[in-house]
């Protein structure tokens, strides 16, 4: 029964996080909530704070601008120029920060075409600044534009950049071995979309048994963080992806949807109030 209601609770709060009223009740209350427990701040500057914090501790970690499902090119654009000033901050302030972001947040959604110019445009900026980026995986629609991105951009010679495929996906393990010829670095991340039985691993134990843990221990911002302490203690690399902006509410949802204790996290604040 806990298996079926945790699967329940999981579903509900994935499909909440494209709800638009869900959103609007969610951002008003999201200090009330505890939302700040999973991202640094709205602003660079309150990112900044954090991820020297962390350095100093002895972390890796990378940021996100969060955001996605962007429908115009102008918004596109901006978000590429943006990028381009995070990655000249992180140079400035010596952190030693990597960037990852999302297509959907540079115009998948718009075109294909419109994705590649300013994820390349990011990807050569990062390189000029002697930086990296990830390029994160979205829902399954996107994978497949997602992979032939990356694979363009690593034929251009731009090395410096990266992809994360996820284990709850049966295709994956297919995906991994066809990307071996161009040597990419990947993130090889649970999953944290809603996805049809069809294509996607329906029970968490069979996400678990599917994934696999190399070179270091990547861990998100705010969750575990005794654990994240533990394993640097005992001399583990340990990266945390730190992500940071006003668009904090479908990333948030997530959050909770992937695992109980998240959800009792937000139940014990609101009764605390």
């Amino acid at each position: 029964m806990a298996v079926v209601f945790h699967e329940a609770l999981r579903n509900g709060m994935l499909a909440a996080s494209g709800n638009p009223s869900v959103a609007g009740w969610v951002r008003r209350h999201g200090t009330l909530l505890g939302a700040r427990r999973f991202f640094a701040g709205e602003t660079l500057d309150e990112c900044i704070r954090v991820l020297r914090r962390l350095r100093d501790a002895g972390f890796s970690t990378t940021t996100t601008l969060l955001g996605e499902a962007v429908t115009n090119e102008r918004t596109a654009r901006s978000v590429a120029a943006e990028y381009t000033s995070v990655l000249r901050r992180l140079g400035d302030e010596h952190v030693g920060t990597t960037v990852a972001l999302k297509l959907t947040h540079l115009g998948l959604n718009v075109s294909e075409a419109l994705a590649y110019e300013t994820v390349s445009h990011v990807v050569r900026c990062a390189a000029e600044c002697g930086n990296f980026v990830r390029i994160d995986m979205e829902q399954s629609s996107k994978v497949d534009p997602t992979l032939r991105l990356f694979r363009r951009l690593r034929s251009e010679g731009l090395t410096n950049v990266g992809i994360v495929l996820q284990a709850c996906l049966y295709r994956s393990g297919a995906d991994l071995r066809e990307l071996l010829p161009c040597r990419p670095n990947i993130r090889l991340v649970k999953g944290a979309y809603l996805e049809p039985r069809e294509i996607a691993f329906p029970r968490k134990r069979d996400v678990d048994r599917n994934f696999i843990e190399r070179f270091e221990f990547q861990m998100l911002f705010g969750v575990r963080p005794r654990l994240q302490r533990d394993l640097l203690r005992r001399g583990h690399r340990m990266r945390i992806a730190v992500p940071y902006g006003p668009d904090w509410y479908a990333y948030f949802m997530r959050r909770l949807a992937e695992r109980p204790a998240n959800v009792l996290f937000l139940c014990r604040a609101l009764v605390q109030r």
